[in-house]
């Protein structure tokens, strides 16, 4: 399991939001790429990338401080926020984004996935984000009727390299992650998940790192993204980098 630090974009500063409420913001850098380049010097090995304005707009809107990060970084990023379009997933990989996390159009348009696994394999996950279970939409402004599963189900056969999957009941609020929820997910499905929302210490870590699996179905829980934790200071990379590797 891999650790995977965040960084949210929010009119081209680096924030966190409060379970997912754009007016409840903490600003922690107005250097996003020097952020990035911070993580990547701790020995991280791949960056997650969010564009909250895209989120919203259903576009691209930090592209400039998407463009600085990609400039500086040398290991893999993954981008989520606002990709609803081939040419919008097209002008990200382009860009040297290694995964396209599609979010409210997976849930929408699920045959978007397919066509856009298509055209750039390996490169597309999606992301899951669910309050109770049931999955949220356009920014977590919207709950559908749809169960997590059921959604990650959808998408077994078309060539989706990663589920993520965020509680957004515990994204920011630092009270631990949905590990029994992110892993029973993984039991249920063959495509890798990824543990998003919640992580607020290092014994949340070892919890997430000791729930990874392989599972009876093979399946894993293949990394776990922190942010707010990592910038207030809870939980020091390095050492969340030692419990994930096994050291």
């Amino acid at each position: 399991m891999i650790i995977i630090p965040a960084i949210d974009l929010k009119n081209g500063k680096c924030v966190r939001l409060f379970q997912g409420d754009m007016d409840q913001e903490t600003v922690y850098s107005d250097d996003p790429a020097a952020m990035a380049r911070k993580w990547q010097s701790l020995g991280a090995e791949r960056l997650h990338i969010v564009d909250l304005n895209g989120a919203f707009a259903g576009k691209a809107i930090n592209a400039k401080a998407i463009g600085d990060i990609m400039d500086v970084l040398t290991i893999p990023a993954e981008l989520g926020g606002g990709l609803r379009t081939i040419a919008g997933i097209e002008n990200a990989i382009s860009s040297g984004i290694q995964y396209a996390i599609l979010g409210t159009i997976a849930c929408k348009e699920p045959a978007f996935v397919k066509e856009a696994c298509n055209a750039f394999p390996g490169h597309i996950s999606v992301g899951i984000d669910a309050r109770d279970g049931m999955v949220a939409v356009e920014g977590w402004a919207e709950v559908t009727d749809i169960t997590a599963v059921d959604l990650a189900k959808r998408f077994e056969d078309v060539g989706v390299a990663e589920i993520i999957f965020t509680d957004i009941s515990r994204d920011g609020a630092m009270t631990g992650p949905n590990i029994a929820a992110t892993r029973s997910l993984a039991e249920e499905i063959s495509i890798p998940v990824i543990l998003s929302g919640g992580i607020s210490c290092l014994d949340d870590v070892k919890e997430a790192a000791a729930n990874a699996g392989p599972f009876a179905n093979g399946n894993v829980i293949s990394g776990a993204i922190t942010g707010k934790a990592l910038y207030d200071g809870r939980l020091d990379f390095k050492e969340a980098l030692a419990v994930s590797q096994g050291s």
